[in-house]
């Protein structure tokens, strides 16, 4: 039995004459409930209008280019209702059991209409605007409802950084409506349903407190008047039961082949922190990935799409760009600077040019985090200077007593000593301690190593790092020679600084910079007193090493290098 249902326009809210664009279907096409019928665009945003009953389109009531107002009647399907029965023995079975169906399904529709209108009496009490409106046997309610600024807790007078919506635009629930910023973190305020934006209250740069209104956005409440028939029942009985589809077939059925890279920077782009958070981690510029969220905006599955076409991209792609990351970073702009004055170009060293892009992945690849102190090496200077005076044949540098300081260091703060697997899901802790020292040469800077630091002793260790740094000057290393180290020692104490922020060295997880150590007055409980200071930059991988093991780590190097009694124990 076939039954004709007349299809109509929904409460499109305050929106009045809205222009059809598109008709997705034809007469004879057969639908599924649920299914696009016909496209409409207001001033703010386009939106599909889904068929409420699946069967077969009979009638187109509409075309192209029409001006629809809410309740227009925009086509009539054809809805097959089955017969009891097709065959006799089949015909016992199916007189029993509607009725128990049929009754099950009543008090579930009813339970749905006295929820909503429970629902609808409960915004009415609290004083919002409501307007309903009788469409397809349906009753169909828009409610004006105001969003506020949720319970920030401790936090006051927060910027507003960013308004990520327009008045007329509509939204789903939780989609980001305005984004805050504290001392500590940025936060989207969510839209608590779905709706169209009608007012907004807030603009960037505005202090704002817990409760302040955001907006007003409208929520749609439909009231199903109409109870389903016995022998609709039947018929959802009999359709037999769908596999579950997961996510990942939706996506590589209906999701279209696109570039996911942009082929040139995009000017202005719109992304939440959180993704700006993922990109920042995955060393991803915004500028070049194509957002598929409303207006553009960058989602984070867009970024996922950036980077695994740009890691199918053939490896010499990656190598010609610089980064070893397989990214495409924004090139540099190319300036004649000839056209300013006389210049000349030298090509950079061979060291240069191999250091240079592992430099750059290290940079990108950590999230470096600088903790910076001070050790008091007074005593340790008096020490050192003394024993040169009676010293053959080798001298101690400050460095030497850094070295098994650090050795000692790395002995009780373990974590220091380990590096990520390559697939960035456990730690491989090392039990030996080879330690790198940065050597400056004409060619550029090497980092040879020093091995089983820990073994040696203070004599042994400066004829060791006196013959290795004087190998790099000459240019005299072997590959061996820079392999293997746990830690890396910059220092550039004999040029001068006060601090500044080394580059990790991968596969390691921390480098320790040395600036030159300077007289200062430093306050005994008594008195000041002159000491001498050496600047300590501890960078380390903010993936493996927290802020507080940072400091524990510099501060037992700042102990073992103000005692360095402590060294023996």
């Amino acid at each position: 039995m076939a039954n004709i249902v007349d299809i109509f326009i929904p409460d499109l809210g305050a929106d009045k004459d809205v222009d059809l664009i598109e008709i997705m279907v034809e007469v004879g096409d057969k639908v599924e409930e649920e299914d696009g019928l016909i496209t409409l665009e207001t001033e703010k945003a386009s939106m599909d209008v889904p068929t409420t009953h699946g069967g077969i389109v009979k009638e187109i009531l509409v075309k192209v280019g029409d001006k629809m107002n809410s309740g227009d009647l925009i086509a009539r399907v054809e809805v097959v209702e089955e017969e009891a029965s097709e065959t006799p023995a089949k015909e016992e079975p199916k007189e029993e059991t509607p009725a128990p169906v049929a009754a099950s399904s009543e008090p579930s529709s009813e339970g749905d209409l006295k929820a909503a209108q429970a629902e609808l009496e409960a915004i009415s009490a609290s004083g919002a605007e409501v307007s309903c409106q009788f469409v397809n046997e349906q009753t169909i309610c828009t409610v004006i409802e105001e969003v506020h600024i949720p319970d920030l807790g401790n936090d006051k007078d927060v910027d507003l950084i960013e308004v990520m919506v327009e008045v007329g635009e509509t939204v789903a629930m939780e989609q980001g409506l305005v984004t805050l910023e504290t001392e500590k973190a940025s936060m989207e305020v969510p839209a608590p349903h779905g709706g169209e934006i009608l007012e907004l209250y807030v603009e960037a740069g505005m202090k704002v407190n817990s409760g302040d209104l955001v907006c007003k956005m409208t929520k749609t409440v439909v009231v199903e008047s109409k109870k389903p028939t016995p022998a609709a029942v039947v018929e959802e009985k009999k359709e037999e039961k769908k596999a579950p589809v997961t996510v990942q077939e939706v996506a590589a059925v209906t999701a279209p082949v696109a570039n996911a890279v942009l082929t040139e920077k995009s000017k202005k782009v719109y992304a939440s922190p959180s993704v700006r958070k993922v990109a920042r981690e995955f060393g991803v510029d915004l500028g070049f990935v194509k957002g598929s969220g409303r207006k553009g905006r960058i989602l984070k599955d867009d970024i996922k799409a950036y980077v695994k076409e740009q890691l199918s991209k053939p490896a010499v792609a990656a190598a010609t760009s610089g980064s070893g990351l397989g990214f495409n970073l924004p090139e540099a702009k190319e300036i004649d600077f000839s056209q300013f004055g006389d210049t000349e170009t030298v090509e950079l060293s061979r060291i240069q040019k191999i250091s240079g892009p592992s430099l750059h992945r290290n940079a990108l690849a950590m999230p470096h985090v600088t903790q910076f102190d001070e050790a008091d090496i007074t005593e340790m200077e008096s020490f050192r200077k003394a024993q040169n005076a009676i010293a053959v044949d080798y001298k101690l540098s400050p460095l030497v007593f850094v070295l098994k300081a650090v050795a000692k260091a790395l002995e009780i703060h373990p974590k220091f000593n380990t590096s990520l697997t390559p697939d960035g899901q456990s730690l491989v802790y090392k039990k030996y301690f080879h330690i790198a020292v940065a050597v400056d040469t004409p060619n550029g800077l090497v980092v040879p190593v020093i091995r089983d630091v820990d073994k040696k002793g203070f004599k042994q260790l400066a004829e060791e790092l006196k013959e290795i740094s004087q190998k790099a000057r000459d240019g005299k290393l072997k590959s061996t020679d820079m392999q293997g180290a746990c830690f890396t020692i910059s220092s550039l104490g004999g040029i001068g600084g006060t601090k500044f922020t080394p580059i990790i060295n991968a596969p390691e997880v921390a480098i320790l910079g040395l600036s030159k150590s300077e007289m200062k007055p430093v306050w005994d409980g008594e008195n000041f007193a002159p000491r001498l200071m050496l600047p300590l930059s501890l960078s380390y991988d903010h993936k493996v090493i927290d802020g507080a093991d940072g400091a524990r780590f510099t501060t037992t190097l700042s102990k073992l290098l103000s005692d360095i009694r402590l060294l023996s124990l």
